[in-house]
C-alpha cells in the first residue's frame, strides 16, 4: 500500500488524539487581537476555515499564499490551513523592505497576500489579487464556512515556497514538498526526542525554513506551542518560567540574548535541567556552549542544514561516550556540526565542499532550472559550505567564499572566531579577510565587547595562546553590533564592503 505523506497528517492526528489539549498560547502583546489559548480542536477548525476561505476566493490547488508576519498563532495555523488543502504557503521574512517583499510576492506569483498589521506600510507598494490584513480581516482569512474542498494529496507537490535570505543576490524560492517537510519534521523529532509533554517556545522565526519543522512535529505529537513575537532575553527566561518550557530553537544571537539576561536574573535560572536548546545558523564558539550548559543548565543540541534541505542534515547531541570528558572537552565536541541525521548521506568533494543526499532536499528553485541543475549536479546537493568529516562527524570550516588566504595558507574564519570568542570580554566577533599587499589577505577581527575595556593587542595576544601565528588576527577593530540576517547569520559581505571597494574581485 502507498499512502501520500502530507503536512496535514500532523494536525489531523493532534485533533484526533489531543483535541481538548492546549495547542497554542498566542503572543499577548501584538497589534492584532491575540487569539489567546486555543485547543487543537479549535486550531484545526480555524485551519479548515482558512482552507474554505481560500476556496471562496477561487485560489486553486497549487496557488500561492504569501504571508508576512511575526510569530503568531495565525501564522502557525496557516502552515496547515494553506498547505493542508493543496495550496502553497510562502512565508516571507517580515524584516525585509517593501521592495524585497514585492519581489518575492511577484516572483512567487502569489494570488493572496496576508500581512501583519504592524507591516501595513508594505501595502503602499506591494500588491496581489487578494490583500488581507491579519486580525482585521480574520473573517475573510479564517472564517470560511462549510467543509473545504477535498484534496486527494500528493507528497511530491510543493507545500511551501521559502525564499533564501539573499545575502549577496536576489533571493531564490526553495520548493519544499510535502514529503520533504514530513520527513524532515519526523526525523528532527526523533533526534530531539519530542514528546507529548513538550512545551516549545517559538524563539525561532516561523518563516525561517518553516520554524525548522517544529510547527509540524510538535503539533503531531501533541506538544504545546508558546508564541513569542519579538526576541528579548529577559522575556525568554520569563516565559520559560511561566509556561514550563522544555524546548526552544535558536540562532546564536538568541543564545547570547538569553545568556546576557541570565546575568541579572533574580533567582534560579528557569528551565535548569529541563530545557533543551537546539542551535543552528552558525557554529557557536566553544565558550558559548560551555556557558549554556553551566550558567543556564540547559542541554545544548546543535544541528546543521540549509533552507534547501528543509533544513536538517546533521545533529550533534551529548552522547554516553563523552561522559568522562571534562566540560570544556564536551563543549568542544558539541561544537561540531554533527553526524548525518537518519536518512542523510554526506560527502566532501575534492574542493572541500560539503555535499548532501537526503529525502529533505529541495525539489527545485522556483522558476530557476539552471540554478536547480547546478546545486543538484551529480545527484548531490551542493551546500556551498566548506568542511571535513572525521569519524562520522561533520565540521564546517567555512562558507567557501569566506575562506581567508593569507601568505598562501587557507585560514578558517570560524576557527579564529572561536579563539577570539574565548576571551571573557568578547561578546561577539566576525573574522574576515581584507586586502593586504604583503600577505594577500589580512586576518581581521571585528569585535563586539561586553563593555569591558579591551585593546587590539590584548585580543591578538589572547589568540596567540590558542592558534598558530599565521592564523591570529593581524588587525582588530571594535563595533557596537554585527550586521545580521533575520535568521541570525552575520552578514560578512557588509563587513567586507568598506575594505574591498573599488576592486574587481573579492579575493586578493
Amino acid at each position: 500500500m502507498f499512502f501520500n505523506l502530507g503536512v496535514r497528517d500532523f494536525l489531523d492526528r493532534a485533533e484526533l488524539v489531543y483535541g481538548d489539549r492546549v495547542a497554542v498560547v498566542d503572543e499577548p502583546d501584538q497589534p492584532a487581537a491575540s487569539w489567546g489559548t486555543l485547543t487543537y480542536r479549535e486550531m484545526a477548525a480555524r485551519a479548515r476555515g482558512q482552507a474554505a476561505a481560500l476556496d471562496s476566493l477561487g485560489v486553486p490547488v497549487g496557488g500561492r499564499v504569501a504571508i508576512v508576519s511575526h510569530n503568531s498563532a495565525r501564522l502557525l495555523t496557516s502552515f496547515f490551513g494553506v498547505s493542508g488543502w493543496g495550496r502553497v504557503l510562502v512565508p516571507v521574512n517580515f524584516r525585509l523592505s517593501a521592495a524585497e517583499v514585492g519581489y518575492i510576492v511577484e516572483h512567487s506569483g502569489a494570488e493572496v497576500l496576508l500581512v501583519d498589521p504592524e507591516l501595513r506600510g508594505l501595502l503602499d507598494t506591494v500588491t496581489a489579487e487578494h490583500v488581507l490584513v491579519l486580525g482585521e480581516d480574520d473573517g475573510a482569512v479564517f472564517g470560511g464556512t462549510g467543509e473545504p474542498r477535498a484534496w486527494a494529496g500528493d507528497e511530491s507537490a510543493t507545500a511551501t515556497l521559502n525564499y533564501t535570505s539573499g545575502t549577496t543576490a536576489r533571493p531564490k524560492g526553495v520548493q519544499l514538498t510535502h514529503r520533504n517537510l514530513w520527513l524532515n519534521a519526523t526525523v528532527f523529532g526523533l533526534h530531539t526526542t519530542i514528546r507529548d509533554d513538550d512545551v516549545l517556545l517559538h524563539t525561532l522565526p516561523m518563516f525561517h525554513a518553516n520554524g525548522w519543522g517544529m510547527p509540524y512535529i510538535v503539533t503531531g505529537l501533541g506538544g504545546r506551542h508558546i508564541v513569542l513575537r519579538k526576541i528579548d532575553g529577559a522575556e525568554i527566561l520569563r516565559r520559560i518560567d511561566v509556561h514550563g518550557v522544555t524546548l526552544l530553537c535558536a540562532a546564536p544571537a538568541v543564545v547570547n540574548a538569553a545568556l546576557d539576561a541570565a546575568r541579572t536574573w533574580d533567582g534560579e535560572i528557569p528551565g535548569r535541567d529541563r530545557v533543551r536548546i537546539v542551535v543552528a545558523g552558525a557554529p557557536p564558539p566553544t565558550r558559548t556552549i560551555e556557558r549554556v550548559r553551566a550558567e543556564l543548565g540547559w542541554e545544548f543540541i546543535q544541528i546543521y542544514g540549509l533552507t534547501e534541505t528543509s533544513p536538517l542534515l546533521t545533529v550533534n547531541r551529548m552522547r554516553a561516550e563523552w561522559a568522562g570528558a571534562d566540560p570544556h572537552e564536551q563543549a568542544r565536541l558539541l561544537g561540531r556540526a554533527g553526524t548525518p541525521a537518519l536518512g542523510v548521506r554526506l560527502s566532501v568533494d575534492t574542493d572541500g565542499e560539503v555535499l548532501a543526499r537526503s529525502n529533505h532536499n529541495l525539489d527545485g528553485y522556483w522558476n530557476n532550472p539552471d540554478e536547480t541543475a547546478r546545486v543538484q549536479e551529480g545527484d548531490w546537493f551542493h551546500t556551498g559550505d566548506g568542511g571535513t568529516i572525521t569519524d562520522g562527524y561533520l565540521t564546517i570550516s567555512d562558507r567557501k567564499k569566506d575562506v581567508i588566504i593569507s601568505g598562501g595558507e587557507n585560514i578558517s574564519s570560524i576557527e579564529v572566531e572561536d579563539a577570539v570568542s574565548a576571551h571573557p570580554a568578547v561578546r561577539e566577533v566576525a573574522v574576515i579577510g581584507i586586502p593586504d599587499e604583503k600577505w594577500g589577505e589580512l586576518v581581521t577581527a571585528l569585535v563586539v565587547t561586553d563593555g569591558t575595556p579591551l585593546d587590539p593587542e590584548a585580543v591578538i595576544a589572547h589568540c596567540r595562546e590558542r592558534l598558530a601565528g599565521y592564523k591570529c588576527p593581524k588587525r582588530v577593530e571594535f563595533l557596537d553590533a554585527l550586521p545580521r540576517t533575520a535568521t541570525g547569520k552575520v552578514q560578512k559581505f557588509r563587513l567586507r564592503e568598506p575594505f574591498w571597494q573599488g576592486r574587481d574581485r573579492q579575493i586578493n
